[in-house]
């Protein structure tokens, strides 16, 4: 009963309550307008959508313009990122001798390349293999390879060791696990398997440097040689360097986002570089380094008809496989100490007096200049002075030669004869036909490393010494001594035209050029002086001149005769030696009493056969003495391997004519 009597009275009061705000409401208050919320909200929908219509619009704009309109651009970007295009570096030209045996070629050799990795050291990496597999590498080497590391792109290795033995490449193969971020890479590396023997001939290539971008890009060809990391430093491998690059070709391929190559897309193969085959004999050039043993100086031996060269060596001679590897700061600055200069070419480079080889060239002078004939008599004392002079210029024999012509002045070799001849010419006529010869100029010879030697003339004395030129500057220039200094190739140049009968040929080292596509010849050495002739009033000059130096190795009293004793074929041939320093009046030349670097050079030139010349042999021997005594065996020795390997050829007339050359005697010519 409580709780019925309870739930009443609640009921009545909250009746009352709810009658008290019905009445409120119809009172004063006005009810809200159903249809206007309604309406606002139906705005609101549609606002709404237009927003929503307005994006997806522009959303479906921009996919338009990226997946449309803007796709090849994107395209390509991703392919760039994707695709990659490498160079294919073209294999080098080989290089052959006249007789096709390889002077230089193409050995695949092995890298140990790193990756840099920055969850992996490096420097515990190279340590490592440093000690596993036995590189040597110093401390130098490893910051060296430190400093790259850091410095390479991504994805670009570092080499850490070439030329790799196969043991190495073995000992890594079995550790490839513990080294992720490193491979064994290979390639194709230059090799010279003469070394020594033909390295200033041949030359070799080396890395590229910065020098050489310079001027590969001056030239625009920088894009070819994307890859390449060789290039010809010296030789022939520098002269002929277009020929022997080639063309590179390219390979595009796809890589992850790693950097790792996927697959190849594309191939386009590069044109290998043309083959090059030389005028050497390398059995020649081998025995020309075996004859000069440890003597200093350099030996040429040309086809005076062709101007081919045959041997081509300079003493000391290096390595060049050591330029190839990359050569140690040890090993280049042995070279560079070496008293013996390795690094010079002396038959390009060397300046030397060429004492009296050229008497026979400026007999040829006289002759043409009317200054003498072939006859004419001339006394020989033991020595030569100038009117209103007490300076006497030494002949080589203390007592002189007595009564003298052309042909006995050239035998004898006899020095006041061409005293009174470059007196009587005057140093301007002198100049002029040693210019003519090609003395002072460059030979034309197909390697860049070539000195030019003195042509002394008053405007080239000013120039030097910003002195005048005195009569008695002319005096030895008559000999071959003086300011004048010619190179051995100027030297052999000059006698070749006078083998040849006065018909300039250019010495070369280049016999054809192969193209790789065709194996066919696609050149051959084109000589830019064939056919050209040293103008004189009478081409028996040229007769006189050869008749003298045949006397010198045939003739009764010849400087050289006792060097060609015996020959099967009849050799022409003209000694000098020239002092390198000056022996005071009154005083005698002791070999002794010198320092060695202060001894004469020895110089001989020779051609054999006397009438058709297969083969021009030049010789320079730095600090050995005479040349009649110790370059012309050396000659004679070189000439007769060569008649050996060529036995078939002209060596001599079958029938030999007894012949009287004025007061140089009656000799057998053939």
């Amino acid at each position: 009963m409580f709780f019925k009597k309870r739930n009443r009275k609640e009921r009545s009061i909250f009746s009352k309550k709810i009658k008290k705000r019905k009445e409120k409401s119809q009172g004063g208050i006005q009810v809200k307008n159903v249809e206007q919320e309604q309406r606002i909200f139906r705005l609101r929908i549609i606002l709404g959508c237009v927003v929503v219509a307005i994006c997806i619009s522009i959303l479906t704009a921009n996919l338009y313009y990226l997946q449309v309109l803007s796709y090849e651009d994107y395209q390509t970007r991703s392919n760039v990122n994707r695709i990659r295009v490498l160079p294919v570096v073209p294999q080098r030209g080989i290089i052959y001798d006249r007789n096709h045996v390889v002077l230089a070629e193409n050995r695949p050799v092995f890298h140990l390349v790193i990756f840099p990795n920055k969850e992996i050291s490096t420097l515990d990496t190279i340590n490592s293999l440093n000690e596993l597999m036995d590189l040597e590498l110093t401390e130098q080497d490893i910051d060296h390879i430190l400093a790259l590391s850091r410095t390479r792109q991504r994805f670009s290795g570092v080499e850490i060791a070439d030329l790799l033995t196969e043991e190495q490449i073995a000992t890594f193969s079995v550790n490839r696990h513990k080294y992720p971020n490193v491979q064994i890479s290979s390639d194709l590396k230059r090799f010279y398997p003469f070394a020594s023997t033909t390295t200033h001939a041949i030359g070799y290539v080396s890395r590229i440097n910065a020098n050489d971008v310079e001027k590969l890009t001056a030239q625009g060809k920088i894009d070819n040689y994307e890859g390449t990391t060789a290039i010809g430093k010296l030789g022939i491998e520098r002269f002929y360097e277009n020929e022997l690059h080639g063309i590179a070709g390219s390979r595009e391929v796809e890589v992850n986002s790693h950097g790792q190559i996927l697959r190849t897309l594309k191939y386009n193969p590069p044109t290998h570089g043309r083959d090059i085959t030389l005028t050497l004999d390398i059995r020649l050039q081998y025995y020309a380094q075996e004859l000069l043993g440890d003597m200093k100086g350099a030996i040429v031996a040309v086809e005076p008809a062709t101007g081919g060269i045959l041997a081509f060596y300079s003493n000391p001679s290096y390595d060049p496989n050591l330029f190839v590897r990359g050569i140690r700061n040890k090993e280049y600055s042995y070279l560079i100490n070496h008293p013996g200069k390795p690094l010079i070419n002396r038959v390009t480079q060397g300046g030397y007096a060429p004492a009296s080889t050229i008497k026979p060239l400026l007999t040829i002078m006289g002759l043409n200049e009317e200054l003498i004939t072939p006859t004419s008599s001339y006394f020989g004392a033991a020595y030569f002075s100038l009117p209103g002079s007490s300076h006497r210029f030494r002949d080589w024999r203390s007592w002189g030669h007595g009564w003298l012509d052309s042909y006995r002045a050239i035998e004898l070799s006899a020095d006041t004869y061409f005293y009174d001849l470059a007196y009587r010419a005057g140093i301007e006529k002198i100049h002029e036909y040693l210019d003519k010869y090609g003395f002072g100029r460059a030979s034309g010879i197909d390697i860049h490393e070539e000195s030019l030697g003195i042509n002394p003339s008053p405007d080239w004395k000013y120039r030097r010494y910003k002195q005048g030129w005195h009569i008695g500057d002319t005096i030895p220039i008559g000999i071959g001594q003086g300011y004048w200094t010619t190179t051995l190739i100027q030297l052999v140049k000059a006698h070749s035209m006078l083998a040849n009968h006065g018909r300039f040929v250019t010495p070369h080292l280049l016999k054809d050029i192969v193209d790789p596509k065709t194996m066919g010849i696609a050149r051959i050495f084109d000589d830019p002086l064939l056919g050209e002739n040293l103008k004189v009033k009478d081409k028996s000059y040229f007769d006189v001149a050869r008749a003298g130096m045949y006397l010198v190795v045939n003739g009764p009293e010849g400087t050289g005769r006792k060097a060609f004793t015996g020959t099967t074929y009849k050799a022409a041939g003209k000694s000098g030696t020239a002092q390198i320093v000056s022996i005071k009046q009154g005083e005698k030349y002791n070999a002794n009493a010198l320092k060695t670097e202060h001894r004469d050079n020895a110089l001989f030139v020779a051609f054999a056969p006397y009438y058709r010349p297969r083969i021009l042999v030049g010789i320079i021997l730095e600090n050995e003495g005479g040349g009649s005594s110790v370059g012309a065996p050396v000659v004679r020795k070189l000439m007769d391997r060569y008649f050996e390997l060529y036995p078939n050829g002209y060596e001599g007339e079958k029938v030999s004519k007894s012949i009287k050359f004025g007061m140089g005697g009656t000799v057998e010519v053939r």
